[in-house]
């Protein structure tokens, strides 16, 4: 069987043949460019500029000879443009070196001011003439968006300005959506579409980074505010927005058709180390309506999996995600309150599909020694892996200065559980 016949096993909770692994199938599953840059050098490959193809996170691509050496069987199909609005896929590449000195590519219209203390600031569209939406630090290695919330007028608050990024999807992109996925497909590999429009109130996205002017709701904490202050406002956007994301992806689907195995739906996170943002009468009230109306015209409709993204301690809110319609849960943060992998593979496992989970990335993959990284791996795998319905990654991305050697041991962990 290849990747993607064994990714339909998994996703469909029958025991597959081995293990499938994710690494830089979505924005949350994938590897931080310098560590890509690590991981090549371990497995022997040239010493090149790593493609940084989600620039936010500065994210690396794994490309054709990586995902062969760490033997990865889903890939990902992501937009035409990234976070900051410009085209990060069917576009130029030049050079570029971070401030820590790796010499790395990035679009075209990567553009930055580089400002006296080493901080970067990137700007929406790749317009200098605009204010920049998003900063990284000297030392940093990611960048943090830029608040450009403009003053609040209660009275002429207008959910239309939330909307300005969720539009029709025109003709040039679904060709983009067509002739993309048509390449993917010839690798045998699994694929996950980051689709876009269904991501209900994702705190990466409410402050617009790509957006030249940002009207509405655009501040964090006045996001977080909103929901209890102004739910009726937000409503009222999860409305709209529920509504055109679904013609968008029956559009979307005339073209592509059943050629992808999952759909990243929404990175909206619930919870805290200890804790979730907000009581399950909310999420019910607020959230579980429109992923419902999502999830099941997609069931209705198409094969797709639906993969919902939240990270820290969920496990109250698993059997909502259940009912709202979702698939597959992710990042499955084994660290947080709760989060017992025993506990939720025993509880919820023949229903949601573990994608993540299988190390911890806080404290573990960053700190602990190989020995132990590749402990926690097995018996992550042996738990989480029994009756299908898991697909190996780390807790989130995997970050800039994870030692060589404990990425080394994990995927040796990987490799030997599969009998490789």
């Amino acid at each position: 069987m290849n990747s993607r016949e064994i990714l339909k096993k998994t996703l469909n909770h029958q025991q597959p043949e081995r293990l499938v692994v994710d690494f830089g199938g979505t924005a949350v599953t994938g590897i931080h460019c310098l560590a890509v840059k690590n991981l090549r050098a371990y497995y022997g490959l040239e010493d090149r500029p790593v493609k940084v193809v989600e620039p936010f996170q500065m994210l690396g691509e794994v490309d054709e000879e990586l995902l062969d050496a760490m033997g990865i069987d889903v890939i990902g199909a992501y937009g035409k443009n990234n976070m900051f609005g410009f085209a990060n896929n069917e576009c130029g590449w030049k050079p570029f070196t971070s401030n820590w000195g790796q010499q790395l590519l990035v679009p075209d219209d990567f553009l930055y001011l580089k400002e006296p203390d080493g901080s970067l600031l990137i700007f929406p569209g790749g317009d200098v003439k605009v204010a920049p939406s998003a900063r990284m630090p000297g030392t940093g290695y990611f960048f943090d968006a830029v608040i450009r919330q403009q003053p609040i007028d209660e009275e002429n608050l207008n959910p239309e300005d939330n909307l300005e990024e969720f539009i029709s999807i025109d003709n040039d992109t679904l060709d983009y959506w067509e002739r993309t996925v048509k390449q993917l497909s010839l690798a045998g590999k699994g694929i996950i579409a980051s689709l876009g429009g269904t991501a209900l109130g994702d705190i990466a996205l409410v402050p617009g980074m790509n957006l030249k002017n940002p009207k509405g709701i655009r501040d964090v904490a006045e996001w977080y505010m909103s929901t209890v202050m102004r739910p009726d406002y937000i409503h009222s956007i999860f409305e709209q927005q529920t509504e055109l994301a679904i013609k968008n992806y029956a559009k979307i689907f005339d073209r592509i058709g059943n050629q992808i195995d999952a759909v990243f739906i929404c990175g909206t996170d619930f919870g805290t180390q200890d804790s979730t943002f907000c009581s399950p009468e909310q999420f019910n009230e607020l959230y579980l309506p429109y992923y419902r109306r999502i999830n099941d015209w997609m069931h209705q409709h198409t094969e797709w999996k639906s993969f919902k993204h939240s990270c820290g301690a969920v496990e109250t809110f698993m059997p909502l995600f259940i009912e709202a319609g979702f698939d597959i849960i992710n990042p499955v943060q084994i660290n947080a309150k709760g989060m017992d992998p025993r506990h939720l593979k025993n509880t919820y496992g023949k229903d949601l599909v573990f994608w993540g989970g299988g190390v911890d990335t806080q404290k573990m993959l960053s700190f602990g020694t190989p020995a132990e990284v590749k402990k926690q791996v097995i018996e992550n795998c042996e738990i989480f892996a029994r009756d299908g319905g898991f697909v190996f990654n780390t807790v989130h991305n995997v970050q800039a200065n994870v030692p060589a050697d404990n990425l080394a041991a994990m995927m040796e962990a990987v490799k030997e559980f599969n009998g490789i």
